[in-house]
C-alpha cells in the first residue's frame, strides 16, 4: 500500500516514489562502483552535521571527534524536488491481495506544505490532531472504538524541506473495507465544517501536556538539536509554538482544514482481497482504478456514479456496521 501510494503521490519517475531500501531489481543491479560513485557525489561535510548529547563535556567530545576535521569538504548539488501536485478528483486505486484477512487503506495527497516550525505546517499539524493525530481523534474513535473495523487509524502531515504528504491510514477487516473508506472520507469532509469548543480545549490541553515531556531523554534532545540545525531554527521556536497553541481558535482550525484537506482531490489506495473488498468499493461512487503489485495500472479507469459532494456522504449504517464484530477496548482520557 505504501509503495503504490508513493508512486501516485510523486509520479513513476521521481526518486521519492521508490522505497527507501530499494526494490529487488534496483538492489540486485547495484555494483561496488555504483556505491563508490554515489559516495563521491553526495557525501561531504559541507552537507552534513553531527549532533551529540552526552554526559561528557564539550572539550572532551570535540577532542574525540577531531578526526572528522580531516574529512575534505567539497560542493554537493542535491537533486531538485518536483513541485507538489494534486489529482484532479478523488479516485480509488485498488490492488488485489488474494486471501488477505485485512485491507490496507491510504487516503491523502501531496500537500504544498514544507516543514515550518511556526507557520502553516505547524498550524496544520495542530489542526489534524483532533482529526487523526491522537488516540481520541475523530478517525480513531470512529473506525476503532465505534465501528470496530481496525485496531488503530490515524492521519497526519509529513513535512520536509520541500513538501510532504497528508495521509490518513489504517489496516481494517476485509469485510469492512468499503465501509471504512466511506468513514474516512466522511470524517475528512465533515472536519472542514469546524470543531466544538470542547474539542479545542482538549487539543490545547493534550498537545500542551505532551510538549512538556518531548525533550526529556537524550534521544529526544538530540532530535531537538538536529531539527534546529537542519531547519535553521532558534531555540525560542518552542516557546513560539506554545504561544500559537494557546492563541488557537476554532476558526483557525477550520481555515486550515478547508485549505489543506481537499476531500475532493485525494488518492484512495486500497490493498485487499478483491472478492471481499471490490464489490463494496465499486458502490461508493468514486472512479475505480485497478493496479498491479508494483502500482502500475492493469485496467482502464471504470467511471462510476458521481462522487458524493462535500458534506453529503451518507451516514446510515451499513450491514457490516450492524453485524460486524467490534473490537472491545477501553477509552483513554488522553492522546
Amino acid at each position: 500500500a505504501n509503495n503504490a501510494y508513493a508512486r501516485l503521490l510523486y509520479g513513476q519517475r521521481d526518486i521519492m516514489s521508490v522505497p527507501a531500501n530499494g526494490t529487488t531489481a534496483s538492489v540486485s543491479s547495484l555494483t561496488l562502483d555504483d556505491v563508490k560513485q554515489f559516495y563521491q557525489q553526495y557525501y561531504s561535510p559541507s552537507v552534513s552535521f553531527l549532533t551529540v548529547v552526552s554526559d561528557q563535556d564539550q572539550a572532551a567530545t570535540e577532542a574525540s571527534l577531531s578526526f572528522l576535521q580531516r574529512w575534505p569538504a567539497k560542493p554537493v548539488t542535491l537533486p531538485v524536488a518536483a513541485a507538489a501536485t494534486q489529482p484532479d478528483k478523488t479516485k480509488i486505486y485498488f490492488i488485489d491481495k488474494p486471501g488477505a484477512a485485512q485491507s490496507e487503506i491510504r487516503v491523502g495527497y501531496l500537500s504544498p506544505l514544507p516543514y515550518d516550525a511556526t507557520g502553516d505546517y505547524y498550524r496544520a499539524y495542530l489542526s489534524n490532531y483532533l482529526l487523526g493525530g491522537g488516540f481520541n481523534s475523530r478517525i480513531n474513535l470512529n473506525l476503532r472504538e465505534d465501528k470496530g473495523y481496525t485496531y488503530g487509524a490515524n492521519s497526519g502531515y509529513r513535512g520536509t524541506r520541500y513538501f510532504g504528504p497528508y495521509t490518513a491510514q489504517a489496516g481494517v477487516r476485509a469485510d469492512a473495507t468499503a465501509a471504512s473508506v466511506k468513514e474516512f472520507m466522511k470524517e475528512i469532509t465533515t472536519y472542514r465544517t469546524g470543531i466544538t469548543d470542547e474539542e479545542l480545549a482538549f487539543l490545547q490541553s493534550s498537545v500542551g501536556q505532551s510538549d512538556a515531556l518531548r525533550y526529556e531523554t537524550g534521544q529526544q534532545k538530540a532530535g531537538f538539536l538536529s531539527r534546529m540545525v537542519e531547519y535553521n531554527l532558534q531555540p525560542t521556536y518552542v516557546s513560539q509554538q506554545s504561544a500559537i497553541l494557546k492563541a488557537l481558535k476554532k476558526e483557525d482550525i477550520q481555515a486550515s482544514a478547508q485549505k489543506y484537506l481537499p476531500a475532493d482531490k485525494m488518492y484512495i489506495v486500497v490493498v485487499g482481497d478483491r472478492t471481499k473488498a471490490f464489490p463494496g468499493l465499486s458502490e461508493l461512487g468514486y472512479e475505480l482504478v485497478e493496479l498491479d503489485v508494483n502500482g502500475m495500472p492493469v485496467a482502464a479507469a471504470t467511471p462510476l456514479a458521481t462522487p458524493p459532494a462535500a458534506g453529503s456522504l451518507p451516514d446510515g449504517k451499513t450491514k457490516t456496521e450492524e453485524n460486524g464484530q467490534k473490537v472491545k477496548t477501553k477509552k483513554k482520557s488522553g492522546a
